[in-house]
């Protein structure tokens, strides 16, 4: 009975440890809402993505969210396959040619949400001096192509997979 009672005690203790620690962001206008780590703060970009956030702690932990026109396409679908879009993406963003980055689209899932088709994908990225761990998911509204990423280093990807795998599924399209 005691372990039993121990057992539950450490479930129920992981649970509030995975649910905490995630702060809400919404936009401006209302249109889309995610999750953030707590601690970490947003930075001012011009000529990138919409919004980026950072860890302090560990700078080289980004969250960003890109916002492109596709005026003619109204579904994901559209588009492609989540293999297919996964790979665009990689091809195009994420290690387009002469970047000297290379990537691996790792995994590639298709979800439902609110009546949208998701994308989420997962990449093995390589620099010249590193390995880093991407997650992205995408998904398209009104002539709207929404990339929201979260990346950090090889090495704590072990520790941040959970978390990042939280944020990127809570990205959320509000009208």
């Amino acid at each position: 009975m005691a372990a039993l009672a121990v057992v539950l005690f450490a479930g129920l203790t992981a649970c509030s440890a995975s649910a905490a620690g995630l702060q809400s962001f919404q936009s401006p206008d209302g249109r889309y809402a995610f999750l953030y780590p707590t601690g970490w703060n947003r930075v001012q970009v011009s000529d990138g993505p919409q919004v980026v956030f950072h860890d302090l702690i560990n700078s080289d932990e980004t969250l960003s969210l890109v916002i492109s026109d596709v005026n003619t396409i109204n579904d994901l679908t559209d588009l492609g396959s989540a293999d297919a879009v996964g790979e665009r993406l990689k091809q195009v963003v994420i290690a387009p040619e002469g970047s000297g980055r290379q990537a691996d689209l790792v995994e590639a899932r298709e979800r439902e949400l609110g009546g949208r088709t998701f994308y989420d994908l997962e990449y093995d990225v390589h620099l010249s001096d590193r390995n880093r761990h991407e997650l992205a998911t995408v998904v398209v509204d009104r002539g709207r192509l929404y990339t929201f990423a979260a990346s950090t280093n090889d090495a704590r990807w072990p520790k941040v997979r959970e978390l990042f795998q939280r944020v990127i599924t809570s990205f959320n399209l509000l009208v």
